[in-house]
């Protein structure tokens, strides 16, 4: 079996920056994606735009070019299709990572399609693919979703958004600009602080006008097919419903890091253990890049400060075979 220099699991942004890095370098590599391209950045919803500028999302010093100066989703697709094509970078799409074992000094990576070795692996998995549950009677209905696509689907229908970040204020406005009956359900005292400046104004006036109800401090008891229970400082309250988005947030996949040998710290942050100069895990050889590597903390990297994340493992893997290449000659 043919021992890569290089497999990289994950396909996104960050994994991308990998695969040119690694190509800059003539390493052989494959990147192994378990979706389409920037699969996480697809499932966003259709009409998202950025907190970032263009070009913070740049990768490779390769221009990003938007109509706005915060590019929209169908942009960074764009974008970032057009780098894996135009450099065909060797990707293998729609094909899962189950598995990372070390044994002999190389990595065993076996996917839904192949097995491979690789001398070192690269995880850029981000963090969308979990979702917080609430864990409340009645979270698994169908009229329960824990992403949001498009407000179309629930014009003139009622409505409850649960969360108060980014993308529960984005669909809470959006659906009630589409004809919804909107009531926004938040755990704490406001709308979360880490709202995009341009939207936050937005949505308190909508709530302040009776626009959309807000309820604060509350937290969802119950959902059934026609109603949704939440309970409040000022007591439970059963509200009409149609529809739940509960956009409480995702956690990267805990349980692929410690079945790999990660070690993770024991606390509720859950953070994995890497060398912050080289991004080299507690496992020689494997590296973590990207968003994955805030743990519970997914708001702390972002595509804009976690891209130099490429070179910096390929800094690293280049020094190591330069070292091995003079202890050969000595």
């Amino acid at each position: 079996m043919k021992i890569w220099d290089i497999v990289i699991v994950g396909g996104g942004p960050i994994g991308i920056a990998c695969g040119l890095e690694a190509k800059k370098l003539g390493l052989s590599y494959i990147i192994l994606e378990k979706g389409c391209i920037v699969n996480s950045l697809y499932n966003y919803p259709q009409n998202m735009q950025f907190f970032s500028s263009s070009e913070k999302l740049e990768i490779d010093g390769i221009p990003f070019i938007s109509i706005e100066a915060k590019p929209k989703r169908n942009e960074a697709l764009e974008y970032y299709r057009r780098i894996v094509t135009s450099n065909d970078l060797n990707i293998s799409l729609f094909e899962k990572v189950n598995s990372v074992t070390k044994t002999d000094g190389n990595f065993q990576i076996t996917s839904d399609k192949n097995k491979y070795l690789a001398k070192n692996v690269i995880v850029a998995t981000g963090f969308y693919d979990l979702p917080n549950k609430m864990n409340v009677p009645g979270e698994d209905l169908k009229k329960v979703s824990h992403y949001y696509k498009d407000p179309h689907f629930y014009s003139s229908q009622k409505l409850a958004v649960i969360g108060a970040s980014n993308s529960a204020i984005d669909a809470a406005l959006e659906c009630y600009r589409k004809g919804a009956e909107v009531s926004l359900i938040i755990r704490g005292p406001e709308v979360g602080k880490r709202v995009k400046y341009w939207v936050r104004p937005d949505i308190i006036n909508r709530i302040e006008e009776g626009s959309i109800k807000a309820y604060y401090n509350s937290t969802v008891k119950e959902i059934t097919e026609n109603h949704i229970t939440i309970k409040s400082p000022q007591g439970t309250t059963s509200l009409e419903n149609d529809y739940v988005l509960a956009l409480t947030g995702y956690m990267p996949n805990f349980g692929f890091l410690e079945k790999m040998g990660i070690h993770l710290s024991q606390d509720e942050k859950k953070l994995p253990q890497y060398n912050p100069e080289t991004m080299e895990t507690n496992i020689e050889n494997l590296y973590l890049a990207g968003v994955i590597c805030g743990g519970m903390e997914t708001h702390k990297w972002f595509i804009e400060n976690s891209r130099i994340h490429a070179s910096m493992i390929m800094d690293n893997i280049k020094k190591k075979l330069s070292s091995k290449l003079s202890f050969s000659n000595s």
